[in-house]
């Protein structure tokens, strides 16, 4: 019998992945907040509601949320694809903290990126990042990303940029 596990599979977010997806942002709560802005109380007060309008978002093509599931069905990251419009759409994405350092946002960002491709029928992504997380601005470099210019992200200074696909 292998002990070797199956890489996690980007999954786009369904009804039935909102017990793990809110499980996985409680758990990280604490380490996401030191790099990007907290959701706040309400975000998980109101888990359903959100979960459901974040559907809605996603059966309407305004929007593309994936979710990084692991082999016992855990969450282990987020990939999103927002504000579509025009062939484009700014990417955005967080991995657990037990699972950062392994690969695994680099590996979930190319796959959305063949994703907005091939399924979406998008043409660019953007995204940004603030220059105190050099992890984040490594995914993006390595994923083919360019800097595209120095912007202010909740006060914090960071960097935006442009994927051509």
């Amino acid at each position: 019998m292998s002990t070797a596990s199956t890489p996690p599979s980007l999954q786009l977010l369904r009804p039935e992945h909102a017990p793990a997806l809110l499980a996985f942002e409680e758990t990280n709560r604490a380490y996401f907040a030191a790099s990007v802005p907290d959701r706040g109380d309400a975000y998980f007060a109101r888990f359903a509601a959100r979960h459901a309008a974040l559907l809605a978002e996603q059966a309407a093509g305004d929007c593309y949320f994936h979710v990084l599931v692991g082999d016992e069905g855990e969450v282990l990251g987020r990939v999103n694809l927002v504000d579509v419009a025009d062939g484009g759409a700014e990417l955005g994405y967080r991995i657990a903290e037990k699972a950062a350092g392994r690969g695994l946002a680099t590996r979930a960002v190319r796959q959305a990126c063949d994703l907005a491709v091939t399924a979406y029928g998008l043409s660019e992504l953007r995204a940004v990042t603030t220059l105190d997380n050099p992890a984040s601005r490594a995914v993006l470099t390595r994923t083919g990303f360019v800097p595209t210019g120095d912007i202010r992200v909740d006060g914090r200074p960071g960097t935006s940029y442009v994927l051509t696909l």
